[in-house]
């Protein structure tokens, strides 16, 4: 047996309901192995009622919906007319100790990127580069998922496919090794957009900020770090 967390849209802040689902999990390293989880992760979830049209979105997928929305595989066409990963975006925006933002990481594969050594020998992480300003590190998923739904609003078919579904997975991700999850970002387009609030928020980080902080107060100039350079 194993645990994965199930992530669901919600009209109301955090916007994000996770779930953890337990399911009888299929050792090995190939794709069969990793679909047959996949298939027993979501006749749990649809067999106890926590989602009727549940969507894996990672590169195991058996859909191809799903593959594309893998961080790998979802591009953004920056400025300089260069369709470049999401994982490539994150993983260039990363500010440490001792190094970084690695701009050069946007030029190699999305696997060569989270893979470069830098980032592990660079010291802890401060923060995360953008094109306004640097992100902090809390909350844990707000720069992950900015560059996630920013991509993917961009890709108008994918967009719209992905409101076809009403829960979200992802059989590699484990919550004790990481933070950032593809499908929680996908699950939080959903709701935004299911909300009417996405138009509003998109490519405006600090009305981002102000609506996934819930502090409606604070001016964004006080969440802003001016920085140096651009990322991209």
């Amino acid at each position: 047996m194993a645990n994965r967390p199930l992530y669901t849209p919600s009209d109301k802040f955090p916007f994000v309901i996770e779930k953890e689902i337990e399911f009888q999990w299929y050792a090995g390293f190939s794709v069969s192995q990793k679909q047959k989880s996949i298939s027993s992760l979501h006749t749990e979830i649809i067999g106890k009622g926590f989602g009727i049209k549940p969507l894996e979105v990672s590169s195991k997928s058996k859909l191809d919906l799903g593959v594309a929305l893998s961080a790998f595989n979802l591009l953004v066409l920056t400025e300089n007319g260069n369709n470049i990963a999401v994982e490539n975006i994150f993983q260039a925006a990363k500010i440490f100790k001792r190094g970084g933002p690695y701009k050069d990481l946007l030029q190699v594969s999305p696997l060569d990127a989270k893979r470069d050594i830098r980032l592990k020998e660079s010291g802890d992480l401060t923060g995360f580069q953008g094109r306004e300003y640097v992100w902090p590190l809390e909350p844990k998923t707000l720069f992950y998922d900015w560059v996630y739904i920013n991509a993917l609003y961009r890709n108008i078919p994918l967009a719209n496919k992905v409101m076809d579904y009403d829960s979200f997975t992802d059989i590699e991700f484990n919550p004790k090794k990481s933070f950032n999850c593809q499908a929680r970002s996908v699950a939080l387009f959903v709701a935004l957009r299911r909300t009417q609030q996405l138009d509003e928020i998109i490519g405006d980080p600090f009305s981002y900020r102000k609506l996934m902080l819930s502090d409606l107060d604070k001016s964004p100039s006080q969440y802003k770090i001016p920085v140096q350079q651009s990322l991209i």
